[in-house]
């Protein structure tokens, strides 16, 4: 969609969450300065949870180089993204608010784009679409990134595997009015993860929009290795499960499928005990969700690579979808029976 740029008088205020950041917090910062927003105009808060590696001495080193970007880094002792957050609103002076994250790569008009949208009242919280990149030149990082851009592997979600621009439930990296979330309230520090979902369902319950602009770009970096994969995806699934606890109207249809495919899975394991997989009518269940996930891993994998998918990348791919949708399940089970009570810290 276009947007208006027009001319630059607001000032913005970027947060970025931060912890052993390393390897790419240099890459965010050099996109920051990039911006076809002038950097004058923008001040910049890394809030750091006490990085045990180079991250802040690559900051400081980056900071005396560049003195034209206003740079601010702060301590995170809690070293949880919602507690980062709240400390860089609670610092901002600006009226706008951008969150951005330190292993991301916004595009150059990312910021002018975001506060285009805000200025003309098309939205409370704007955000785009990730371009996902794997963060190693391996199979399993390869296949990853492709995963992670498609629907079967991401649910959907328009952030992550394209669509019109439109109002929508969420979007990443998330551009407010700080009047906005004065109203609304900050993060909630309850949780640690799906703090953006549960803000902007916050936001829209009181009359709010959050809107998604394709045209918003930003480089995603995706997991390197499917254990970390699966510790990603775990999460999201319990704390998922936690937050519908207080928003049952939130939960999709579609996000109910991979518990079920967990169960059905338990479920066929035991009666494969019992009388072996395909002998059992649950059995019959497996083959068709592997040859469902192999067909999507063979054709996201032509995208991108042409009609001779090396095979590796193409069983990657499958084994990417499977350790998404069955460490969700699993994650949204767990949440769902062992979790505590959820309760709001906003």
């Amino acid at each position: 969609m276009e947007v208006e740029l027009t001319e630059e008088t607001t000032q913005v205020s970027v947060i970025i969450p931060c912890f052993n950041e390393e390897a790419t917090i240099e890459r965010t910062l050099n996109a920051l300065l990039q911006q076809t927003f002038a950097a004058s105009l923008m001040e910049v808060f890394i809030i750091d949870g006490l990085s045990t590696d180079t991250t802040r001495e690559v900051i400081a080193n980056w900071s005396q180089q560049h003195p034209e970007l206003q740079l601010q880094v702060l301590d995170n002792p809690a070293r949880k993204i919602p507690h980062a957050l709240n400390l860089g609103i609670a610092a901002a002076t600006a009226p706008i608010i951008l969150r951005m994250d330190a292993h991301a790569i916004p595009a150059k008009d990312y910021v002018a784009r975001c506060v285009a949208h805000i200025q003309a009242g098309r939205a409370d919280n704007v955000g785009g679409q990730w371009e996902v990149q794997s963060s190693v030149e391996t199979v399993a990082g390869r296949a990853i990134a492709i995963a992670a851009g498609h629907p079967l592997g991401s649910g959907g979600a328009s952030y992550r595997s394209g669509g019109e621009a439109a109002e929508v439930d969420t979007v990443p990296y998330g551009c407010f009015r700080a009047e906005t979330l004065r109203r609304v309230g900050a993060y909630d520090e309850s949780l640690l993860a799906n703090e953006d979902y549960e803000l902007n369902v916050r936001i829209r319950q009181s009359g709010g929009v959050v809107y998604f602009d394709p045209e918003i770009r930003c480089v995603y970096f995706s997991r390197p290795t499917y254990a970390r994969l699966w510790q990603q995806y775990n999460n999201y699934g319990y704390w998922k499960a936690r937050m519908a606890r207080r928003y049952p109207s939130t939960l999709r249809v579609r996000q109910l499928m991979p518990p079920v495919l967990v169960l059905v899975f338990a479920l066929s394991l035991y009666a494969s005990l019992m009388a072996g997989v395909f002998l059992h009518p649950l059995g019959f269940l497996l083959l068709p969700c592997i040859l469902l996930g192999y067909a999507a891993a063979l054709c996201m994998g032509m995208q991108l690579r042409g009609p001779r998918v090396p095979v590796e990348l193409q069983l990657g791919v499958l084994r990417a979808i499977v350790c998404m949708h069955l460490a969700w399940g699993s994650g949204f089970l767990k949440g769902c029976l062992f979790a505590p009570r959820y309760s709001s810290s906003v």
